[in-house]
């Protein structure tokens, strides 16, 4: 891929990129750019994880060395027990390279990095410690407030979480950090005060939020809003049916939300078209190539909200397959885990 592919690539699917023109610079001048996403090991990984490893995929196919950092002790800092820390990051790390091998992504250059294996150095607490005393409380407040849970009594350690995830590109050496649109104030955060330790500012990639399936937010919290990993085939049915899908609506329905950042993305990388199964006398199968294509077909009524979560459905059970074999096991581990 020339450098235009590269970039249209990374691109695709994105809600901003801080800056465009560094980016197409970064591309031009590295053989292999590096990018690191990190996830705080808060709640149970679900399906909307999906969105962020099509896009690392994404990261990998223009030639990055991608580094996913599981944030143990940024999850502590964010109200997470000390004491299942270990076994969360456990569940997180099996359960990724599962969604990996689900779609078919190569992970030749990819790396998982556990956030307390390097944030418990002395050079990083000292940069911590620095970075501290630049920043007030108001700017750590608001540089956080879409991503931590502050709550009515703020605690401290809430504070030091963006402080962290600035430097956290500094200590993987990366140039590109990417997360969802939610970590937009921890990212501009990052390129406004890394310079003053002397760091470099990097370019940072976000990814829209896909609804839940109650029409807001996909949250591990709210298990009514999302469907776990390790979902059975009737549990995943099961929510689809009670999801939000108002016909010929397409705000905050996350139905159509997962289909158009995964299962239509995923179809058009392997060539594919999505089938809506129908029967016969409600006019037969549909077929369509793209997204666009589907959405107009359900803002014009012409396919029905059941007809949509059923091919959904079955779209996420085929992508969940790869957990059937250790599902008990793994879901007795998480249940210890996440209890």
């Amino acid at each position: 891929m020339n450098v235009e592919e590269r970039f249209n690539l990374i691109k695709r699917n994105t809600q901003e990129i801080v800056k465009e023109d560094e980016l197409k610079d970064l591309l031009k001048s590295k053989k292999q750019p590096s990018v690191y996403l990190g996830w705080s090991i808060t709640g149970r990984p679900h399906i909307a994880y999906f969105i962020p490893c099509i896009k690392l995929a994404d990261f990998l196919k223009a030639g990055f060395k991608v580094k996913l950092l599981l944030a143990d002790l940024h999850g502590a800092l964010d109200n997470c027990p000390w004491d299942v820390l270990d076994k969360r990051f456990e569940h997180y790390k099996s359960t990724i390279s599962r969604m990996f091998k689900s779609i078919g992504a190569d992970i030749t250059n990819f790396e998982i990095v556990k956030g307390s294996d390097y944030q418990l150095s002395k050079p990083y607490i000292m940069d911590v410690l620095k970075l501290s005393s630049y920043t007030s409380i108001h700017d750590a407040k608001k540089a956080g407030s879409e991503v931590v849970k502050f709550g009515d009594n703020p605690k401290l350690s809430g504070l030091l979480y963006p402080l962290m995830q600035a430097l956290d590109e500094e200590y993987l050496e990366v140039d590109v950090q990417y997360g969802g649109v939610d970590q937009r104030k921890i990212l501009m955060y990052a390129r406004d005060n890394l310079h003053k330790l002397g760091y470099k500012s990097r370019v940072e990639v976000m990814t829209p939020l896909v609804p839940g399936l109650q029409g807001k937010k996909m949250s591990a919290s709210d298990p009514k809003s999302k469907i776990d990993l390790l979902d059975t085939v009737e549990d995943v049915k099961k929510k689809l049916n009670k999801a939000y899908c108002e016909e010929g609506a397409i705000e905050n329905n996350g139905v159509l939300g997962f289909l158009k950042y995964v299962i239509m993305v995923l179809k058009a990388d392997n060539g594919e078209k999505l089938t809506i199964e129908r029967p016969e006398k409600f006019g037969g199968n549909l077929e369509f190539n793209s997204y666009d294509e589907l959405e107009k077909a359900f803002i014009a009524k012409k396919l029905h909200p059941l007809d949509l979560k059923n091919s959904l459905a079955h779209e996420i059970n085929q992508l969940l397959k790869v957990f059937d074999k250790d599902r008990d096991k793994l879901e007795k581990k998480a249940s210890i885990a996440f209890e």
